[in-house]
């Protein structure tokens, strides 16, 4: 009898189960959105430089009562090539001769002109504060905005690593309710940061824990459920990252400042850990590390939620033990980390698994760092994507189901690499074909990344699914901290990052081909179930070669 027959008895889905991904979900919705939360925390208003003649009420007004305001502009800023202010510079002196001159015209010589030395005027009606109007990230500043999301993916890199060896040696619940905790409280800190070094640290701290939280999720949800439901459960849990993107979208539509914003994302996660006493550690990583009796305690308490009776009677250690024999013998000894290097199998699949994350998240991020170029409304736009991705997520469940994992993650991998690279040569007037494809290549990368997901859970083994799932999770962070990078590459070509992003998850189709199919397979427990595995694969085919030729 194998974890799944046993888990039924329990209730393979009941009570705990819904309550299980209930509260995933809530959490997730309110932890995705700490990766995007610079698209309205550090959202760039209209700006010029201070000018005394402008901005200073002390000024007498005899000179200038009779101007307008965008006379005093005009003789007090120079303009770009769009004919609109320089958001960087100002005139040394007022140019009182502008006034007299058609715009058209232009003087042999520029006036001198110089930086913003007295600090910058901001359009506040869009957004009242911001941490760029806070801390003057503008002009020679700008390239600090991206420096925050890349401390931020960073932290979420090494977090990956780190949480995910703890999460394997002390379980995934405790792991989980602590990175909740750090959570809340760094990003809580962030909201009252003095300095903009504070803040980026804080981010980066932040970051650290963000990608365990949904992580270990994941693990907590798979490892109790069964192997039938595991892709039902894991696509509801990615839709919610979907939902808190539009969440995030409505929510920071109506409230403006970014400490504020702050603050309603982070608190509630706080609140959160009381429910969070509710979770059960996981049953199977409680028998592959040898704790048989806690690992029956929980499964009891599990069927009692349930609403199962008479468990004691049933549910003995001595009926868990005989029949799951196979895995207590074969976790007889505690796992090391260098057994791995005995498991050329699990190797392989790690390296395909991250070399699919990477590219998925080269390309994702890709496209969503440059989803301004749709429009300005980035309230109406942050839902849109949302949306498409909700969407994506509920088509990738019913490919899963019916065409499989592999042929999943293969199928929309060629169609986003498709999507982005007829988008990049696209003319640039056929706009609306452009918000087309861009959106359809969004979705298909979600629907991959989604298949991605549940195909990592079930063929990685739960002795060191977390170990390697943190692994996969590095090299997913590290694409996510690439992607922005790959467009300084504009100063060489207009469309080579686009190309890069397109090429990139092609070859992530065809990586995953090699890969045995598991829908609807037990889920992988041991170094040696994978050997196995992968030997049953062998006599499987060749039996039914076998039976081709005797038919024929």
């Amino acid at each position: 009898m194998s974890f799944d027959e046993l888990l039924d008895q329990a209730g393979g889905l009941g009570r705990f189960q819904i309550f299980q991904l209930l509260f995933f979900c809530i959490t997730n919705l309110l932890t995705y959105p700490h990766f995007v939360l610079e698209n309205f925390t550090a959202a760039i208003p209209d700006h010029r430089c201070w000018v005394q003649i402008l901005d200073n009420d002390t000024v007498s007004g005899n000179d200038t009562g009779t101007l307008s305001q965008d006379a005093l502009l005009r003789i007090s800023i120079p303009l770009d090539s769009n004919l609109k202010p320089e958001k960087c510079r100002r005139f040394i002196r007022p140019q009182w001769q502008l006034l007299h001159l058609n715009e058209t015209v232009t003087n042999a010589t520029e006036p001198d002109t110089e930086p913003c030395v007295d600090g910058w005027v901001y359009d506040r009606s869009y957004f009242p504060s911001t941490i760029i109007t806070e801390w003057d990230l503008v002009c020679e500043s700008q390239s600090l905005k991206p420096m925050v999301q890349t401390l931020f993916m960073t932290g979420s890199l090494l977090g990956s690593l780190i949480y995910s060896l703890l999460s394997d040696r002390f379980g995934r619940k405790v792991v989980y309710q602590w990175c909740l905790l750090q959570l809340g409280i760094v990003d809580t800190a962030t909201a009252f940061a003095p300095t903009f070094l504070i803040y980026c640290i804080l981010r980066f701290w932040a970051g650290l824990c963000v990608t365990t939280i949904m992580a270990n999720a994941f693990s907590l949800t798979s490892e109790w459920s069964t192997s039938q439901r595991n892709s039902v459960g894991i696509v509801l849990m990615m839709s919610s990252y979907s939902i808190g993107q539009m969440f995030l979208g409505g929510l920071a539509f109506a409230i403006r400042k970014w400490y504020t914003l702050h603050l309603v994302v982070s608190i509630p996660l706080l609140v959160l850990l009381l429910p969070s006493r509710k979770l059960v550690e996981s049953f199977r990583w409680l028998i592959v590390r040898n704790q048989l009796e806690k690992g029956v305690k929980e499964f009891r308490r599990v069927a009692h939620i349930n609403g199962k009776k008479n468990v004691e009677e049933t549910l003995t250690i001595e009926y868990v033990k005989s029949t799951i024999q196979k895995e207590l013998d074969a976790v007889q000894t505690k796992p090391s980390i260098f057994q791995l290097f005995h498991a050329p199998k699990v190797i392989m699949r790690t390296c395909c698994f991250s070399f699919f994350r990477f590219s998925n998240a080269v390309s994702f991020y890709g496209l969503v760092l440059n989803l301004q170029h749709l429009g300005s409304n980035i309230f109406l736009f942050q839902v849109l994507f949302g949306a498409i991705m909700l969407t994506a997520r509920f088509v990738s469940l019913w490919t899963l189901n019916y065409i499989g994992r592999r042929t999943n993650q293969t199928l929309f991998s060629f169609l986003a690499g498709v999507f982005i690279l007829v988008n990049t040569f696209m003319p640039q007037e056929m706009q609306i074909l452009r918000v087309v494809l861009a959106t359809l290549g969004i979705g298909a990368v979600s629907a991959a990344g989604t298949g991605s997901a549940l195909h990592q859970i079930e063929l990685l083994p739960t002795v060191f699914r977390s170990t390697l799932g943190g692994i996969v999770s590095g090299f997913q962070r590290t694409g996510a901290i690439l992607a922005p990078l790959l467009m300084t590459l504009l100063g060489y070509s207009l469309r080579l990052p686009w190309i890069i992003y397109g090429v990139i998850i092609l070859l992530a189709g065809l990586v995953i081909l090699p890969l045995p199919e598991t829908r609807n397979q037990p889920l992988v427990n041991t170094l040696q179930d994978v050997e196995n595995k992968v030997k049953y694969s062998r006599k499987v085919k060749q039996e039914d070669t076998s039976t081709k030729v005797t038919q024929f």
